[in-house]
């Protein structure tokens, strides 16, 4: 009985004349998107990230992707990839709870725990996931987080699932942010979410602070933040995977409570495999860290010099262009496309845009 009643309303529900509203109003969305210049078209490559890539049969110089370290290519992370592949399988078909952990799964979190000094480490599927699974595990309506107004999307959304008080501060104001302090001094226990210090780490592990550990060693805060999050997915191989890292019992309770660790399949063995490689290669060594170091401060010395303006850090490989209009970030993109330079306009919000060079 229930087959049939069930057959009925979804062929009630899905009649021409809905149907038909529901496409219109995606069509108009869209060509909205268009006509402010911000709709994203993707540029497909042929070949291996690196330096120089393949983009419609011609080879480009590469200068936004996240690869801030070349190891994406990197013959010894390839390496370690395929014996890990050969030696542990595929996949694992498994969350880590059922029979998704192997040995390898638990010397990367101990790899990522030594390297940035904390007391123990949880890996995700992404960063997103990360961000996505932190909040509401750890806080409740008793509790606030004070976020600055312009964090990466995951982290918006994570705070979303959150029963927690909300409180923006603007954007790298501390007086702001010392002011939703005192606002929330009745709240259990106050979190300061903001990208690169609750700290998303996702454009500054590896390669960031004197050796590469991150904002929290880049302003000599070392051991003074409880929780870290960031990625496998940039600057650390490029693959896939993220990770929160901090104070044992906030691992220990996400483990039990982080809808994103607890209900996503592991991390499949090769990613695991070469991002170990990865961690090896940067504890032993800091030639790649001091390579980008090098390779920022002559690119942003050059552009400054040829008469553009350069925003952020000095220190950090992200060199945003400011351009100011977004239509004429992707015209230029598309510009130094024909001319053998891939970079990519960014907009946020519609009209105000940056085409960011990486």
């Amino acid at each position: 009985m229930l087959p049939s009643r069930l057959s009925s309303f979804v062929r009630r529900c899905a009649s021409t004349s809905a149907r038909n509203s529901f496409v219109d109003r995606l069509r108009n969305e869209l060509a909205e998107i268009e006509a402010a210049g911000t709709y994203k078209n993707e540029r497909v490559i042929a070949s291996p990230q690196g330096a120089k890539i393949s983009v419609n049969g011609d080879t480009v110089l590469n200068f936004c992707a996240n690869n801030y370290l070349g190891l994406s290519n990197h013959p010894a992370v390839e390496k370690a990839a395929a014996d890990t592949l050969k030696e542990r399988g595929f996949g694992l078909s498994s969350v880590r709870f059922i029979c998704g952990t192997q040995d390898i799964h638990k010397q990367l979190e101990d790899a990522i725990s030594a390297f940035h000094g904390t007391e123990d480490t949880i890996l995700y599927p992404s960063c997103f996931d990360a961000n996505a699974g932190l909040f509401e595990a750890v806080l409740n309506k008793e509790d606030a987080i004070i976020t600055d107004e312009l964090n990466h999307a995951s982290i918006i959304d994570g705070i979303r699932l959150c029963k927690a008080e909300r409180h923006r501060f603007k954007h790298m104001d501390m007086n702001d942010l010392e002011q939703k302090l005192k606002d929330t001094q009745h709240c259990r226990t106050r979190l300061i979410a903001t990208d690169g210090l609750f700290i998303d780490e996702c454009h500054a592990t590896g390669f960031f602070g004197p050796t590469g550990r991150g904002s929290d060693e880049y302003c000599g805060i070392n051991g003074k933040v409880d929780v870290i999050n960031s990625t496998l997915g940039k600057a650390l191989g490029g693959s896939t995977g993220g990770y929160t890292t901090g104070r044992k019992e906030v691992v220990d309770l996400l483990r039990q409570r982080s809808r994103p660790y607890l209900f996503s399949n592991s991390l499949g063995p090769s990613v695991v495999g070469a991002s170990l490689k990865v961690f090896e290669m940067l504890t032993e060594s800091s030639e790649f860290v001091d390579k980008i170091r090098a390779n920022t401060h002559h690119f942003r010395d050059r552009m400054t010099a040829a008469g553009y303006t350069l925003k952020g850090s000095r220190d950090h490989p992200i060199a945003p262009v400011m351009l100011g209009d977004a239509r004429l970030a992707s015209e230029l993109a598309d510009d130094m496309l024909k001319r053998g330079i891939y970079v990519i306009g960014f907009s946020y919000p519609c009209g105000k845009a940056r085409g960011v060079i990486n």
